[in-house]
């Protein structure tokens, strides 16, 4: 069992909620010790009086930004409170709101007695949904705290129309696809979201939800199809862009049901990172698995055939949600078919930052580790400032064991992690979060890695 100090970094911009939630923290009867380091910006510490009297302890840093001058002050603030340790259980570091939380993280991960007490648990960001965009576009700073959270509480929701918070939701998962975003009003979220979550710790993570790191995909809609024999038509109307990607599955078996559109996942990504088949308008679909590129007519509807012999299950997997181009699936005789099951996969949408991305990367290929660590190492020489988080599973040839990575700028652990279970699919999985980020250099950069 783990007996370092879980410590948790609560980081957002300006007016984000940030004390409003350190309060509701420290007031609630959750039977925690909680110590508190407070960082004030500015010589005068004003915090202190903000945050409600409570037997917690509150250390408070004046001298500088935490995220630059002050990280020697919170690693020996740190060395303080382990002299008192009977006497909490849990951290909590409020940082400023001009503050860029990396080198927060990189405390936890280079000093090596830091290390050997503490363990980051995971840094929750706020974001004021009713002023953040005006910040996203002008402060390096605020699209910092975005890109290095684990968790973000997208503040203030109720102040928003739902358009306005879905469009930011997108922007977000754009900037950071790996972090979990909660809507909240007044900062109130269950506690089992923010404390205790091992997000900073991958391999406890991951066994607690094996699917955390699954965040960016290529397609952001897949459904499940029961299709007669006969002919049918996939009709798309004009969308965002003029072609739209997708993934067809034919001849599922009999106990296909809601379950398999995740199950086959795996299976549609790596059918995704092969050539497209380009369709014209009229051509066919045939049976999959194929991955096919939709060109679509700009003054109207597409229309694309199906030919299908006997009864079937059909799987698609698209780039794009449907209804973003009207698409509807019919024909047969029987007018529009309805999926016997669907799954929305999260993706990023539309809106996109001008500079802080994710990248996620999965395959099913075995890697070369000297191949890896050259490429890595290059990488981190060259992108590391701009690289703010990293993290990942990765699969060795001759390796029976999984390793798990994670980084933060320049810096990079990596460690065994379980045995790959018999029977068990055994994949790549990848996340970078950072600034002006090349999508396709990095999926080929890693490409080269693959042994063989």
């Amino acid at each position: 069992m783990d007996s370092r100090i879980p410590v948790t970094v609560l980081t957002g911009f300006l007016g984000s909620g940030k004390t409003t939630l350190l309060n509701r923290i420290l007031s609630e009867n959750h039977g925690r010790r909680i110590a508190v380091i407070e960082n004030e910006f500015g010589e005068v510490g004003v915090d202190n009086e903000l945050v409600i009297n409570a037997d917690e302890e509150v250390f408070e840093m004046n001298n500088g930004c935490i995220c630059c001058t002050v990280r020697g002050d919170l690693i020996r603030i740190l060395g303080q409170l382990l002299k008192r340790r009977n006497r909490f259980d849990y951290i909590l570091v409020e940082t400023t709101g001009l503050a860029d939380p990396g080198p927060v993280a990189q405390t936890f991960i280079v000093d090596d007695e830091v290390k050997e007490a503490f363990r980051l648990d995971g840094i929750v960001t706020l974001v004021d949904a009713h002023h953040v965009e005006r910040h996203l576009d002008t402060s390096e700073e605020c699209r910092k705290q975005v890109a290095f959270a684990d968790v973000i509480l997208l503040n203030k929701a109720d102040l928003c129309t739902g358009e306005a918070v879905a469009a930011l939701e997108r922007r977000l998962r754009a900037m950071n696809a790996a972090a979990r975003i909660h809507r909240t009003e007044h900062a109130v979220l269950p506690l089992e979201h923010l404390l205790h979550i091992h997000a900073f710790d991958l391999a406890a993570k991951l066994a607690q939800d094996a699917d955390f790191l699954v965040e960016e995909l290529p397609f952001e809609w897949g459904g499940l199809y029961r299709l007669p024999a006969g002919i049918g038509e996939l009709v798309l109307q004009p969308g965002p862009d003029p072609t739209m990607d997708l993934v067809a599955f034919a001849g599922i078996p009999g106990s296909a049901g809601p379950d398999t559109l995740h199950e086959a996942r795996i299976e549609a990504l790596r059918r995704f990172s092969q050539p497209p088949v380009t369709l014209e308008p009229g051509g066919s679909l045939l049976p999959g698995p194929h991955r096919y590129r939709l060109a679509l007519d700009a003054s109207g509807p597409s229309r694309f055939l199906l030919r299908v012999a006997e009864p079937t299950d059909l799987l698609l997997y698209t780039q794009h949600r449907p209804e973003e181009f009207g698409a509807v699936l019919g024909g047969f005789g029987r007018g529009s078919l309805e999926p016997t099951a669907s799954q929305d996969f999260g993706g990023p949408g539309h809106e996109h930052d001008a500079s802080v991305s994710s990248v996620g990367i999965e395959d099913l290929a075995e890697l070369d580790a000297k191949r890896l660590n050259a490429w890595l190492g290059e990488l981190l020489q060259t992108r590391g400032e701009d690289l703010f988080r990293c993290k990942g599973i990765l699969n060795f040839r001759g390796s029976s064991k999984r390793v798990v990575f994670q980084g933060v700028h320049m810096l990079l652990e990596s460690n065994a992690d379980r045995a790959w279970r018999p029977g068990e699919t055994r994949f790549n999985r990848l996340v970078f979060i950072g600034r002006n980020l090349d999508r396709e250099a990095l999926v080929t950069g890693f490409r080269s890695c693959h042994a063989g």
